[in-house]
């Protein structure tokens, strides 16, 4: 029985799957895995397999490492599917850093671009707001609608607003720490069954990240970027591009847009997707896919184990 024809996504996490010592039982099996962090270094002048397997943790989680960490792993563990004659997907998709981690994948970006890229995009993304000055929260139990009108209420002239949709009833807020606050205790007020400050110092995907974006355009306007070979659905419209102008302009506006992680899913399904892998450490994705829709199956091949079972199930 051929399994090629099933319909398949690759989707790649974001900050906040990393953790030390990921990849390191499927590397002992796939020499690939330590080739890809290779290119990386080259790229970045920043050894990211050592870093990744051995720490410190604080350093691994800091957004200029994270980011080209994570990049990294989802590409390696790209590869190491491909490698093993793993079926190629009809669609990728990836939850904000993962977007370009789907470009590369996709042949849109080279790794070593993407590398120089988010190593940037995580060093601007710290620069545009100083320590203490922005916060996140997660928001569990409450409508998209009155977590927006609780946003606006609490605003006051500071920024605050939803930016990450990763599940349905699960929103994450960021903006002033003090608007922040405000809208967590409005939040609890009118009924959210947790509210969850993130430990993050960057408030990713609001306003406050534009002075970031404006400096991440004038460094995509050098980088080649190519037609996907395969459709990555973009984070902030949820629709795909083949012209790399929109890209690039897609990817600015990502850093201040919110993440529409429901909706993302919600057109996989839509397009008939029925198996949906998640690559990279972790099992991020794969918790708020089942949240979102419980007829997709999702996986991941983060382990030998995992491959193979992803193999045998979707070619």
């Amino acid at each position: 029985m051929t399994t090629q024809n099933k319909p398949l996504a690759f989707v790649f996490p974001g900050q906040g799957s990393q953790h030390v010592g990921m990849l390191k039982e499927i590397a002992q099996k796939f020499p690939l895995i330590q080739e890809v962090f290779s290119q990386s270094k080259n790229a970045t002048g920043k050894d990211l397999w050592e870093l990744a397997q051995f720490g410190p943790e604080a350093s691994l989680n800091d957004t200029v490492n994270t980011q080209p960490a994570l990049l990294t792993a989802g590409v390696a563990l790209w590869q190491v599917w491909r490698q093993q004659g793993g079926a190629k997907p009809q669609l990728l998709a990836g939850h904000s850093l993962g977007e370009y981690t789907a470009l590369v994948c996709a042949n849109a970006l080279t790794l070593e671009d993407a590398a120089k890229l988010v190593t940037l995009r995580g060093k601007l993304m710290q620069e545009a707001v100083p320590q203490g000055v922005g916060a996140m929260a997660a928001v569990l139990g409450l409508e998209d609608a009155v977590l927006q009108a609780v946003c606006e209420e609490a605003a006051q002239n500071e920024v605050v607003a939803p930016v990450n949709f990763n599940s349905i009833g699960q929103t994450v807020i960021a903006g002033h720490i003090g608007a922040v606050e405000r809208a967590s205790a409005l939040a609890k007020a009118k009924g959210a069954k947790r509210v969850l400050m993130l430990p993050v110092s960057v408030p990713s995907h609001c306003e406050l990240m534009k002075p970031a974006a404006l400096a991440l355009e004038k460094a995509l306007t050098h980088v080649k970027i190519s037609i996907p070979q395969i459709p990555v659905i973009h984070n902030v419209d949820v629709e795909m591009s083949q012209h790399p102008d929109d890209i690039r302009e897609k990817l600015v506006q990502q850093l201040y847009r919110p993440v529409r992680w429901v909706e993302t899913v919600q057109r996989l399904v839509g397009e008939g997707i029925q198996f949906v892998i998640e690559c990279g450490p972790g099992k991020v994705l794969t918790g708020l896919i089942k949240r979102i829709d419980p007829v997709v199956k999702p996986m991941g091949i983060e382990t030998p184990a995992e491959v193979e079972t992803a193999l045998t199930t979707v070619g």
